[in-house]
């Protein structure tokens, strides 16, 4: 059957791209992303921090910028040590082990919400952070004039990625891969141009800069001169902030996933830790300081480039900082594609809204991208884009996530006794990363908790209230709903009805004339029980034969795998089975029919022009919750598929009767 597209989905198409099918069997394949280009959706995020996380840090040294050598180097340290016990997370979670899912089960169920909850934060954040840090590099080399635009310039560039990440994943990272590798190139020859023009004179810059430790240690004293270190490296903890969305974006890698993952890992560490040493020690060579309206980064490129013929130099310093804005703007990637999926992830153990783990046609979670787009321009507006109050929010929240999964990390190989290679190795690791995070965590929270870290701590806790009164009502209505689980039973326990009307008829006697009943369905249990049998009593003989409709909703819980796919069809299948028994078991003509997919709506749509091809006028059935008081959160936790059923199928002339479950 053709019809004619509306215009509203002529743009839809234009804008984000047409419906892909879950049951493409091939779709895995083609959503997926090899470990290349994970390392430019994923660990964008990590390598763009060096746009300001050294910058933060050479900043908090006051001006004794000798010692930005010994920070570059615990930051490098501390590196590789997350990275390495996220490696030992991967292993330990193939199908994916972010933070939320890392606390949870290794933790508690509590600790792992309140990752979560600090997880999204931070992943708001990591849009907000890295779009306004990347405004900063673009208006870095624009006139003065410009500047009152910059704060449009971001919510632009939030609006953008909100539309390029509603497409899908691939769409997301692919047109951003030649940025990321003009970033890499650009970056990678000043820090090798640097040292290798300043050969002759390396040996002047070493002494200087010993002489000026010295200075500072007798200045300030030597414990002066630790702590003034200590702060730096703490100061500089965005950094590190990107390194956790490899293992939370496990399910979007190319199989094998851990392989990949790990791969991306060492990419991803590697990288960083070269343009995080390189740039300090640039800066240093270069004797950078900050300048009102640039960026470190800016003024470095400008000196590295004063000697150079015509204009070479101030092109390829607008083409480095376009790089940097640019891959920031990637780098916000990661908030889109782990952000949303640990929302899903929540809404699946009910600490959200369950419409959160819905999948759009692009199988990609439209909800949470939304939600992540909008919290992102909430937080650009309200902190006009200043990137040194929102590099603190961010780094807090991120830690706190950090020390979560290293502690469950810790906790799981200290009870865990027998069966483990190297055990001991591993709890060193863990035992370490631990140990850093907690530092910096407390470090950054007391030096920062009055210049604003108070309220990335208020929000996270304002988050995670939330997600235990939506976790509560759900708790309450399943323990209101098991009610009627005893209608399960009694179905599976029924027999056969003795009476002459229904021995007299055959199980699968179809009769065209008799009415019939479809009964929209949603698993077999006692709510849809509930429903059957409230439709054979108040209709009593009117209706002789019942087709049972059930969708298999493809969700963000089993959109990892075509095995997953699978068990849902087979699940879906033997659901309407067990109703089409139960009916032919009391002398009824009964029928079942299934389909998988992510709109219910569209799908019992197109179940009805099959029934329409052997069953006259059907009347279509489905239940409503009805709470014992009308709420907000009733209203808002639960969906309401059915009244979006009847609209539909108004439209086209059909009948559907609605059913209260009253609870």
């Amino acid at each position: 059957m053709k019809y004619k597209m509306s215009v509203v989905g002529w743009l839809k198409n234009v804008v984000i791209g047409r419906a892909r099918s879950p049951q493409d069997r091939t779709i895995f394949h083609k959503l997926s992303l090899v470990a290349f280009f994970a390392w430019i959706g994923l660990g964008a995020d990590g390598l763009s921090s060096s746009c300001y996380g050294p910058e933060e840090a050479f900043r908090a040294l006051q001006g004794h910028y000798s010692l930005s050598l010994f920070v570059a180097i615990g930051t490098v340290l501390t590196i590789f040590v997350i990275s390495a016990s996220y490696s030992q997370i991967i292993e330990l979670f193939p199908s994916g082990g972010g933070g939320y899912h890392v606390a949870s089960k290794l933790l508690s169920p509590t600790c792992g919400m309140i990752s979560g909850c600090a997880l999204i934060v931070d992943y708001v954040l990591t849009i907000t952070v890295s779009i306004a840090s990347g405004a900063d590099a673009i208006f870095s080399f624009l006139p003065a004039e410009c500047q009152p635009y910059k704060l449009s310039f971001a919510v632009t560039g939030i609006v953008f990625l909100t539309l390029l990440n509603l497409r899908g994943v691939k769409e997301a990272v692919l047109p951003l891969m030649p940025i990321f590798l003009i970033f890499v190139i650009t970056h990678a020859f000043v820090i090798v141009y640097g040292p290798v023009t300043h050969m002759a004179h390396f040996q002047d810059v070493i002494k200087t800069s010993v002489s000026d430790v010295h200075g500072v240690s007798s200045k300030i004293g030597i414990a002066g001169m630790l702590l003034l270190i200590l702060r730096s490296y703490c100061m500089g903890a965005g950094t590190y902030t990107g390194i956790e969305a490899v293992s939370n974006g496990l399910p979007i890698l190319r199989e094998p996933r851990v392989q990949t993952a790990k791969t991306t890992m060492r990419y991803m560490a590697a990288s960083l830790s070269v343009i995080v040493m390189g740039l300090m020690l640039a800066f240093l060579i270069y004797r950078v300081e900050p300048q009102t309206g640039k960026t470190l980064n800016a003024v470095l490129f400008e000196r590295v480039t004063a000697g150079w013929r015509e204009n070479s130099g101030s092109w390829f310093v607008i083409v480095a900082l376009a790089s940097e804005a640019l891959l920031l703007f990637i780098g916000a990637q990661t908030g889109f594609l782990d952000g949303p999926r640990v929302i899903a992830n929540m809404a699946m153990d009910r600490w959200f809204p369950t419409r959160f783990s819905v999948l759009s046609d692009r199988l990609v979670a439209k909800n949470g991208i939304l939600f992540m787009g909008i919290a992102a321009m909430i937080v650009m507006f309200l902190t006009r884009g200043a990137i040194h109050i929102l590099v603190v929010l961010y780094s807090i929240n991120v830690f706190i996530t950090f020390v979560l999964s290293q502690l469950g990390m810790v906790r799981y190989w200290w009870i865990t006794r027998s069966g483990v290679k190297h055990r001991w190795w591993k709890l060193l690791i863990n035992g370490v990363g631990l140990v850093l995070t907690v530092f910096i965590l407390v470090s950054v929270v007391i030096l920062k908790f009055h210049h604003g870290g108070w309220i990335t701590l208020v929000v996270t806790g304002a988050l995670a209230v939330i997600s235990i009164v939506i976790k509560e009502h759900y708790n309450k209505t399943v323990r209101l709903l098991s009610k009627l689980d005893n209608l399960v039973q009694v179905a599976d326990a029924s027999h056969p009805v003795t009476s002459s009307e229904a021995t007299q008829r055959t199980q699968t006697e179809f009769d065209p004339t008799a009415k019939t009943a479809v009964l929209l369905v949603s698993g077999f249990n006692g709510r849809e029980l509930h429903t059957l049998f409230n439709v054979i009593r108040t209709f009593e003989k009117t209706f002789r034969n019942f087709i049972f409709v059930e969708v298999g909703v493809v969700d963000a819980g089993n959109f990892k795998g075509i095995a997953e796919i699978e068990n849902l069809r087979t699940q879906v299948k033997n659901d309407v089975d067990r109703y089409v028994n139960f009916m032919q078991r009391h002398g009824y003509f009964a029928e079942g029919l299934y389909s998988i997919g992510v709109d219910v709506v569209d799908e019992i749509v197109q179940i009805t022009l099959k029934i329409l091809e052997r069953f006259h006028n059907p009347v279509f059935f489905g239940g409503q919750l009805i709470f014992p008081k009308d709420s907000f959160l009733s209203r808002l936790l639960h969906n309401y598929t059915i009244f979006a059923v009847q609209r539909r199928l108004y439209n086209k002339g059909f009948p559907v009767v609605i059913m209260p479950i009253r609870i």
